[in-house]
This record gives C-alpha cells, sequence and structure tokens, in this order.
C-alpha cells in the first residue's frame, strides 16, 4: 500500500454539498469536477461522495500562487 493510500474503513466521504462547502463553489461546480474527472468520486446510489483527501489535492494541485516582484 502507497503511503498516500489509507485503509478504506479510514476514509472520509464527502457529499457533494460538503465538496462544495468547502470549496466555496455550487454544486453543479462539483458535478462538473466529477464528471470530466477532475476529482474522483465513487457512486452511492444515485448520489456521489468524494473523498475527503482528494478535494485537499485537487485544491493544492490547483492553488495558483501570487509571485511579487
Amino acid at each position: 500500500m502507497a503511503a498516500d493510500q489509507r485503509p478504506l474503513n479510514e476514509v472520509v466521504f464527502l457529499t457533494v454539498a460538503e465538496v462544495a462547502s468547502v470549496m466555496r463553489v455550487s454544486k453543479m461546480t462539483v458535478y462538473r469536477l466529477v464528471h470530466s474527472g477532475h476529482l474522483p468520486a465513487i457512486r452511492v446510489g444515485r448520489s456521489f461522495r468524494v473523498p475527503e483527501q482528494a478535494v485537499h489535492e485537487y485544491l493544492r494541485e490547483s492553488y495558483v500562487g501570487v509571485e511579487t516582484a
């Protein structure tokens, strides 16, 4: 098992609404990220659950720093 992977029973899954709240975007934006493959998710019935760590990784990778002169 890789260092960045956890046992499934330790993974915290967030709903689309929770992800939208964390990222401060709309639920539709989260659905677009999931459907485009930019944000991994699992399907539970008719809804999606996103691993909390995936949200943090996405935000970290998407961060655009401002360079100072």
